[in-house]
């Protein structure tokens, strides 16, 4: 007698699977990287079959996305809404939380924050509300711990512990997941205790002498600069380009032969800015005073350089492999020398907990210069600083 053929069961939350090695291709490629074939080969099923489960790749991203916001809310929640623990329990038991959190689910630990932006506008919205709400209650949490804070200050020390956790998705170092987490709740109470830098009188100044007129060349490089920064990568046009830097579309093809060749330059000009800070910072035979420098020159680089922050929204990761290669390499070569200095500065530190360290640090600047709520505030710069010192250990308070 026959016997019919047995099937393998299927995994009971499929959907979350499927989720899940998404994610894992949205952080590694970008959004637009990813097709809904390479998340179906990715989970060895075919395309027809992922329909089944997601009407369409945003569909996708909204439900990574969601389902991390979801975590965040279940976590606050609970934490906070105990009545038995004192405020300074309740926050390290949502820190505890949420570095758990990032742990295990690393691909989608910053997710939300920057590629959300691929979702519909209501989507979008909603997760502004959503991450609004759930950062706020942090802010009320910190200010029970700290009454001295404005809730304006709150909210900013808020967000650079959220940078923290969301450091995780940025890099593949890896250490134990106990150590891992604790590494992070670490690092969030230390930007959490921050005492902010006085607030500096407005200087006044003076507006630079133009010395002529920019050439054509530095003209379409400013505006395809503006454009990408604004819009995305994909969502900008050659002709757009032309059209901001005042000439024909097809003009903007003497300068430089494709979009992807515009991005190149505009990552490479960001690199060499950085290197120049660098190299100026480090004219010092004092270590710790070096990193402080270091950090210094790199917050006052990346909020004065359009370009840079052009370079870290993710269109290098649409780029031909040889450019996006040179370009990922150049971003690594920098960060080495961070990781080089810091590790003289805590040999207390392996070298992968160096590693952690350094990327959340950078983390926080990165994330807090695109953050609409806070970049506009008058001592965004001094702030940044302080908080990258704090994370590095080498804050002077």
């Amino acid at each position: 007698m026959d016997h019919p053929t047995e099937r393998s069961p299927r995994p009971r939350d499929r959907k979350a699977q499927l989720a899940g090695l998404a994610a894992e291709l949205f952080r590694a490629r970008g959004f637009h990287g990813v097709g809904i074939n390479d998340i179906a080969a990715a989970a060895g099923i075919t395309g027809p079959a992922l329909y089944r489960h997601f009407a369409d790749k945003q569909a996708v991203l909204s439900y990574v996305v969601l389902s991390g916001i979801d975590d965040m809310e279940k976590a606050t929640t609970e934490t906070l809404s105990d009545v038995d623990l004192p405020a300074p329990a309740q926050v390290n038991a949502l820190l505890g939380t949420l570095a758990a959190q990032a742990v295990e689910r690393r691909e989608v630990a910053a997710l939300w924050r920057w590629e959300g932006r691929h979702l519909p506008r209501e989507g979008r919205r909603e997760i502004r509300r959503r991450s609004g709400a759930v950062l706020e209650a942090w802010s009320k949490a910190l200010l029970a711990l700290r009454p001295e804070l404005t809730p304006d200050d709150a909210e900013l020390l808020c967000w650079a512990g959220l940078s923290v956790f969301g450091s995780v998705s940025v890099h593949h170092t890896s250490v134990a997941k106990k150590r891992f987490a604790q590494i992070l709740v670490q690092l969030a109470e230390s930007v959490l205790h921050v005492t902010l830098p006085e607030p500096l009188e407005p200087a006044d100044e003076t507006p630079p002498i133009a010395l002529g007129e920019p050439s054509r060349r530095e003209q379409i490089l400013a505006a395809a600069t503006e454009l990408f920064g604004q819009r995305g990568f994909r969502a900008v046009s050659m002709e757009e380009i032309g059209a901001a830097a005042g000439i024909a579309g097809p003009s903007v093809y003497r300068h430089f032969p494709s979009k992807a060749a515009l991005m190149v330059a505009i990552g490479h000009r960001a690199a060499d800015r950085l290197a120049l800070a660098a190299e100026r910072a480090l004219r010092t035979d004092d270590e710790r005073d070096a990193l402080r420098r270091l950090a210094a020159s790199y917050v006052h680089t990346l909020l004065h350089t359009p370009e840079l922050l052009v370079s870290f929204s993710g269109s290098p990761m649409e780029l031909p492999e040889r450019d996006k290669a040179d370009l990922i390499r150049v971003q690594r070569d920098y960060v080495a020398r961070w990781i080089a200095l810091a590790s003289e500065v805590r040999p207390e530190l392996s070298l992968r907990e160096v590693k952690i360290t350094v990327h959340a640090a950078l983390t926080i600047a990165n994330d807090l210069a695109r953050t609409r709520r806070v970049n506009g505030r008058p001592d965004i710069e001094a702030e940044l600083t302080a908080l990258m010192h704090a994370v590095l250990k080498v804050s002077s308070q």
